[in-house]
This record gives C-alpha cells, sequence and structure tokens, in this order.
C-alpha cells in the first residue's frame, strides 16, 4: 500500500483528499503546513506527496526544494488554487513530478499519482539493480588459490586472449568472469551471458547467431544474436559442454574469422567480441566421447582458469559467511548479525557439495531462524537441516 503524505492548510481539503485517497487504496498521512509536512517527510518513509503552494509558516515551493535534498527520489505533487503557469514552470523546475490546479480533476489526480507511484518503484528497483551489480563485482577470499586467480585476471584482463573458466557448480565461475571483463578494456562495452545448458539445442544457432524473419515457423520478426549484442564487449558462454556439435562449427568459424551469420542470412556480420566460455564439464574427455570438438577446445582455452571447490578452500569459509552475513543483512534491510567462533568453526567442517551458492543459502537461513548472535547449535539445528 502506497504511503502518501497530504500537506494543506485547509483542513477540508485534506479531510476530502484523504477519504478519497483512502478508498483508492493508499495509506495517508497529514501536515496542516510546509513545516510539519518538512518534518514528517524526514522522520517517515513516503512513497509520494501531494503539497499545496499557498501556506502559512513554509509554501510549498520551499518545502519542494527541503525535501529534495532530504529525499530526492519522492516524487512530489504540487497542488493549487492560486496558481498559473509561471508558477507550474517554476515547481516542475525545482523538481516537482507535476503540477495540478484546484479542484483537482480526480480521474487527473489518480493518474498522476500512479504514475508517480511507478516512478518511485522504478528509481527504487533501479538502486536495488546497481547494488546487486555492484556486489557481483567482489571476490571474496584469501586462499593461495583465490589469491592466484585473482592474479591472473589482473595479468589477463587486459589482454583479448580467450579464457576458459573450469570448475563445479557454485563455485563462481560467472564471478571470475565478470571479473575479467570489469577489468579489461572493454568493460565500456556490454557483457552479455548464454547459458548453453538452459537453451534447446534447435535454438541455440538462433541465440548465439540471431535469424532473419522468416528464417523458420516462429521467425515473425529479424533478431539479433547474443554474438552481435555483444559486439564491442565480452561474450560468456556459460556450460559451453552442453551446446550442441552443429552449433560449436559456427561457434568456431566466428571466432578464427570473426564473422557470423543469422540463420536464413546470405550475408555475413563482422563482429568484434571477446569469448570467456565456462564449464562443469572435464571437455578432453568430452573431446573423446565425440560430444566437443578438440579445435574448438583449443580456441577457447587459451588461458584455463581453475576455480576450486569450497572444499578446497576451507579457509575461506569464514570470510564467505561474514561477507555473506552483511551483504544479506542489507538485502533484508536488517542489522548485520554476529557470528561465533564454535559456529564458523562447525561451517568449516560441512562438507560443502553445492559450493558458494550452498553457503549462502545456508547463511540466509540462520539470519531468518537465529538471534542476534549466531551459534553453533543455531549451524546445526537450523543452517544445515537441509543436508539431514
Amino acid at each position: 500500500m502506497p504511503k502518501l503524505l497530504i500537506i494543506d492548510d485547509e483542513k477540508a481539503i485534506r479531510k476530502t483528499l484523504s477519504e478519497i485517497l483512502s478508498f483508492e487504496g493508499y495509506s495517508i498521512d497529514e501536515a496542516s503546513d510546509g513545516d510539519e509536512g518538512l518534518k514528517k517527510f524526514s522522520e517517515k518513509n513516503y512513497d509520494l506527496v501531494l503539497c499545496d503552494i499557498k501556506m502559512p509558516k513554509m509554501d510549498g515551493i520551499e518545502f519542494l526544494e527541503k525535501a529534495r535534498l532530504v529525499n530526492p527520489d519522492i516524487p512530489v505533487i504540487i497542488i493549487s488554487g492560486h496558481g498559473n503557469i509561471d508558477t507550474a514552470v517554476e515547481a516542475v523546475k525545482k523538481g516537482a513530478f507535476d503540477y495540478i490546479s484546484k479542484p483537482p480533476d480526480l480521474n487527473r489526480l489518480l493518474i498522476t499519482l500512479r504514475n508517480a507511484t511507478e516512478k518511485q518503484e522504478l528509481v527504487s528497483e533501479t538502486k536495488k539493480l546497481k547494488k546487486k551489480v555492484a556486489r557481483v563485482q567482489e571476490l571474496v577470499g584469501e586462499s593461495s588459490a583465490i589469491i592466484k586467480i585473482k592474479d591472473t585476471i589482473d595479468k589477463v584482463a587486459p589482454t583479448d586472449a580467450r579464457v576458459m573458466i573450469t570448475g563445479e557448480n557454485g563455485v563462481g565461475k560467472e564471478l571470475v568472469a565478470r571479473w575479467i571483463h570489469e577489468k579489461s578494456n572493454r568493460s565500456s562495452g556490454p557483457m552479455v551471458e548464454v547459458n548453453c545448458a538452459a537453451i534447446p539445442g534447435e535454438l541455440i544457432e538462433s541465440e548465439l547467431f540471431g535469424h532473419e524473419k522468416g528464417s523458420f515457423t516462429s521467425a515473425n520478426k529479424m533478431r539479433m544474436g547474443k554474438f552481435e549484442q555483444a559486439n564491442g564487449g565480452t561474450l560468456f558462454l556459460d556450460e559451453i559442454g552442453d551446446m550442441s556439435l552443429n552449433a560449436q562449427a559456427k561457434v568456431l568459424r566466428a571466432l578464427q574469422e570473426g564473422k557470423i551469420s543469422r540463420v536464413g542470412a546470405e550475408k555475413d556480420i563482422n563482429v568484434d567480441v571477446r569469448v570467456i566460455a565456462a564449464t562443469n564439464k572435464d571437455l578432453l574427455k568430452e573431446v573423446e566421447n565425440k560430444n566437443f570438438r578438440l579445435d574448438l577446445y583449443h580456441r577457447l582455452s587459451v588461458i584455463i582458469i581453475h576455480v576450486p571447490s569450497l572444499n578446497e578452500r576451507k579457509d575461506d569459509v569464514g570470510l564467505l559467511a561474514l561477507h555473506f552475513l552483511k551483504l544479506i543483512a542489507e538485502e533484508y534491510g536488517q542489522p548485520v548479525k554476529a557470528i561465533a567462533n564454535d559456529a564458523i568453526d562447525a561451517l568449516k567442517a560441512h562438507n560443502w557439495s553445492g559450493n558458494i551458492r550452498e553457503l549462502r543459502n545456508v547463511i540466509e537461513r540462520l539470519i531468518i531462524f537465529s538471534g542476534s548472535l549466531i551459534s553453533k547449535d543455531d549451524v546445526v539445528n537450523f543452517g544445515l537441516t537441509s543436508q539431514r
């Protein structure tokens, strides 16, 4: 339910707006002047504000200026029975979401409020996504294996060398790929990801190379493939061991010639793409079993980075646990919980078959079910219960 603050010195108008907008599903708070409104705005979390212009103590324009210093993301809609075009222009220039004359047209008011709410939700979601993207760039660990990986990334990233990242599911292969892209000369370009295991064999070529309209039954319009989308940047081919042999041949040509052709097209398209691949399979065994092309393997594995399992770097478990405690607490909007040393020891003793992904899930359960201090008993009773 969106929280709305109504600021107006006329009690009758506040009451009327409150009754109407409460019926429309808004949670209403009221203020009789700009001073009171600014105090409430500073103390509480609102989704949007309706504010009159002519008020004692502090008018609507002054409130708008000060409110934007407190939180510029909250939409403020100015309403007034004394305004004109110049007033409306001034309000919008100073950051008002919209200006509505009194008495307000109900339909226009509701549409404006809905649009303002949607904008605020988009701003909030964008901030959350940006935080998530920033968090992805962290590579946590001080074990010799992780230090070696970081050193390799620093050396390899500035080049255009192709990289093959190996390791079990959940160890963080995608994270390594993102570090390589972020530290490369292509970091300003796109990083496009393709999970080869998640795309049916008959669709993988269209996904990678695109298709022309009418090239097959459901091709209702031209579609650009992942190679074109990644032009000037990085293409991350995750689980490449699951790619069909036919698609492998076309990927090989793209790597050799720097050209691709859409499905159903006769014309070649030049692409400038750095390819990073990842797999949880032994590709040389796949080559022996005729499931993977040896020439493609050699093209992709100029540099091989192996990401060890969590069981192979138990010394990093404590650091990762503290990292996830902080990260998940921020996502939940809660204080960061402390964790006892014997609880860390219990986590280190566990067999992490699901690797870092499993550890994150365990920490999330502990945050939900434990008290302010996570104990060894919490780890045994709540964190690792899924393993019983």
